[in-house]
């Protein structure tokens, strides 16, 4: 929430830019819980009402605002210059930024916060629950992301969060918080201690392909859910990829994987029953299908053939970061009730189990939709 004195932080911001005509509202906007996310109404002396997006950015969350944004900068440009050689609108298909009054692409407020501003995408919802046919249409979204973004530099990007999928960086604070053991709980879930113990070995998977040069390094967007990707009213597509601020170099593998831990399955992430919890393969197939599209051949064979080694280890990841926090005493992920963490590590593991139920059929999938039947 605001306090107070940001109503004055908030002008000073929006003083900063040249706005066309009357500026007729600001009000917040979205479901986010990290950014501070505004809607801005202008009204031009001809023609609709224009809109803006304007973010303020958590310093907590992400403390070197700065690089943020050259990353920001440089990934919208680029695209911007994909997407007007394919012959697209650059203007629906990527965030595009307002610049200040004094021509820079973000501001910096009194207290060293910084603000951007860019242009609403008019014509798009942003959903929070996704059908099949949403799913893989996110999907082709975050393909297409991949395409376009194939010979960018990923090695120049910035890490806004140093080590975020390094699955050997996460095990190792996991064994640190069992040893550490701060509440005494780890008694209490010596089955999730010895689930985590036992796929040791996994975690290093994907880490080690990237070392010996099998898996190339990438641009991921590192949060590729629904509603980061803004739907065209008109033909229910993904046509504009949001949220660009945990973009930073990885694997392709990353962005699918993360894709198919939050989507293909149909329960809650803190569900009680794990009767109920299941991993959907014909999810997995819809999501493989419209990710592949939208890539268009520009995965490597390697990156075929790891893609459900991405499903399992960023649904094991995400357990071992939820058992973890559970352990040293819930300081990470907001929780409602004692035991939530505890609930959504032991979701995330049953997805797992799933999957390896599902393994075989996984890499089929891959093969039947990719062509390559060497894989």
């Amino acid at each position: 929430m605001y306090m107070p004195e940001h109503d004055t932080i908030l002008s000073e911001v929006i003083a900063a830019y040249d706005f066309p005509e009357t500026l007729l509202g600001t009000v917040r906007y979205g479901s986010g819980h990290i950014n501070d996310t505004f809607c801005l109404v202008c009204q031009p002396k001809e023609g609709k009402a224009i809109r803006f997006i304007l973010q303020g950015l958590s310093k907590a969350a992400f403390p070197r605002q700065e690089e943020l944004m050259e990353n920001f900068i440089g990934v919208t440009s680029h695209l911007r210059k994909k997407i007007e050689s394919a012959g697209g609108d650059p203007m629906r298909e990527t965030l595009n930024l307002v610049p200040t009054r004094d021509g820079k692409s973000y501001y910096t407020d009194a207290t060293g916060k910084v603000w951007r501003l860019t242009h609403y995408v008019e014509n798009t919802v942003c959903l929070q629950k996704a059908t099949p046919e949403l799913f893989e249409a996110s999907a082709r979204a975050f393909g297409r992301f991949q395409l376009l973004l194939q010979d960018y530099p990923a090695h120049t990007l910035h890490e806004p969060i140093v080590n975020f999928h390094n699955t050997e960086d996460r095990f190792a604070k996991f064994l640190a918080a069992v040893e550490a053991d701060k509440l005494g709980r780890a008694k209490d879930v010596e089955a999730e201690i010895r689930f985590a113990m036992e796929r040791r070995d996994d975690c290093s998977v994907a880490v080690n392909a990237l070392r010996e040069g099998k898996l190339p390094l990438r641009v991921t967007h590192n949060d590729t859910k629904l509603n980061n990707v803004l739907i065209d009213e008109a033909t229910m597509e993904g046509i504009c990829i949001i949220d660009l601020d945990t973009t930073m170099p990885g694997l392709s593998i990353y962005d699918f994987g993360d894709s198919i831990r939050f989507g293909a399955n149909h329960s809650a992430e803190d569900e009680k029953d794990l009767s109920k919890v299941n991993f959907d393969i014909e999810l997995f197939k819809r999501y493989t299908r419209g990710f592949l599209e939208g890539a268009q051949g520009s995965l490597t064979d390697a990156e075929l053939e790891y893609l459900p080694w991405g499903a399992k280890l960023m649904t094991l990841e995400c357990g071992i970061r939820f058992l973890t926090d559970y352990l040293d005493g819930d300081h990470y992920f907001r929780i409602h009730y004692p035991e939530q963490n505890l609930d959504r590590c032991r979701t995330q593991f049953k997805l797992v189990s799933d999957m390896e139920n599902s393994w075989a059929q996984m890499h089929e999938i891959v093969k039947e939709i990719s062509g390559k039947e060497q894989l």
